[in-house]
């Protein structure tokens, strides 16, 4: 069963609508849905970094797209996003927001399987948007800092590559 999800919303205020380009990130990646993914970045000149125990950073956002939503879609995942705070002057074009997650991951069909392989991280974003021509809030730079994690780290490896010289 494919759901569709609308990539904007009516009748949001503008810090509800500055919050909802993260929650399009995180139900995009949820549900493996690139248009609603790509609603919520500012274009390919974008960033996303990852701090845990080393720090990556995905410049561009066909890499982000390679990097998270390829490799978190196909998984039965949930990112649960809370303490949200919006940082915003009225009438301006920018602004930026912190908010907490917790993030359960799970091989694809294996996700409501109780003693099935999992990985939950904890962390903080750091997000800085912009307001497009549209006046869509769109996601410039993300950061995730990791807190603590649980589970099978491996899940979030990349696969070994395969010997096709056979």
């Amino acid at each position: 069963m494919s759901q569709s999800f609308p990539q904007t919303l009516p009748f949001l205020s503008q810090r509800e609508a500055i919050a909802d380009a993260l929650y399009r990130a995180a139900i995009a990646s949820d549900h493996h849905d690139s248009a609603l993914f790509n609603s919520a970045w500012a274009g390919e000149d974008v960033s996303m970094e990852l701090h845990d125990d080393n720090k990556r950073v995905l410049q561009g956002l066909s890499l982000i797209r390679t990097n998270v939503l390829d490799k978190v879609g196909p998984m039965d995942t949930t990112h649960n996003i809370s303490m949200v705070r919006v940082n915003y002057q009225d009438g301006a074009d920018t602004a930026s927001l912190t908010a907490t997650s917790t993030a359960q991951h799970a091989p694809s069909g294996t996700g409501r399987d109780p003693n099935g392989t999992k990985y939950t991280v904890g962390g903080e974003y750091s997000v800085d948007l912009i307001k497009d021509e549209a006046g869509v809030w769109k996601i410039k730079r993300l950061v995730l800092n990791v807190i603590w994690t649980s589970g099978d780290a491996s899940l979030m490896r990349p696969p070994p590559e395969v010997d096709t010289a056979a």
